[in-house]
């Protein structure tokens, strides 16, 4: 008979962690069930609330794993470079990290609309954004009007996905590659 190997709390957390991300990105923090995210993770429900106390905690960690996630992506591509190579690096790893992990890019969308009425959760998304910005602004050493760029191109890019830029073939619908294209220069000034 085979034994079972008991999971440390840490790794029980990271698979919940990985559980709630998906439910929360389908479903959101009202729509997403505990239950749902504990049978996901192979736990208890009573065993996800001793992990995280509550199911906004919850989406609190995963919304602050997602920011993480995409800062640890930034600096990646940024690794050696600077001003506008590192601008551009960025912009298209993140671009491909939208595209492959439809997961991430719904987490965001889904911490952007709790954040219209929830204090935590918009808390927690302006520090993880605002560590987004200040990394580019520090690797680029870029003017405050080319981050602003660079950052409404990426909520663009952000839009377009969400869009299914991929999935669309109708003449009508070639503006989102002429929009998506535009995404692609950091500074679109230079």
């Amino acid at each position: 008979m085979a034994t079972r190997t008991r999971q440390t709390a840490e790794l029980r957390r990271e698979a919940v962690l990985e559980a709630a991300r998906h439910e929360f990105a389908l479903r959101g923090l009202h729509g997403a069930s505990t239950d749902a995210i504990a049978r996901r993770a192979g736990i208890s429900q009573p065993y996800l609330f001793r992990l995280f106390g509550s199911k906004k905690e919850l989406f609190l960690a995963v919304t602050e794993q997602c920011y993480a996630q995409t800062l640890d992506a930034f600096r990646a591509a940024a690794s050696g470079k600077s001003g506008n190579d590192a601008m551009r690096a960025i912009g298209e790893t993140y671009g491909r990290l939208i595209d492959e992990d439809h997961v991430l890019l719904q987490g965001q969308l889904q911490a952007y609309a709790s954040s219209v009425e929830d204090d935590e959760v918009r808390a927690v998304s302006v520090r993880g954004y605002g560590r987004l910005v200040d990394y580019v602004e520090t690797v680029s050493g870029a003017d405050q009007q080319t981050i602003s760029r660079f950052f409404a191109a990426g909520m663009l890019m952000n839009t377009l996905m969400a869009l299914g830029i991929h999935d669309v073939d109708a003449p009508s619908e070639k503006w989102m590659g002429r929009l998506l294209e535009g995404c692609k220069d950091p500074d679109p000034g230079a």
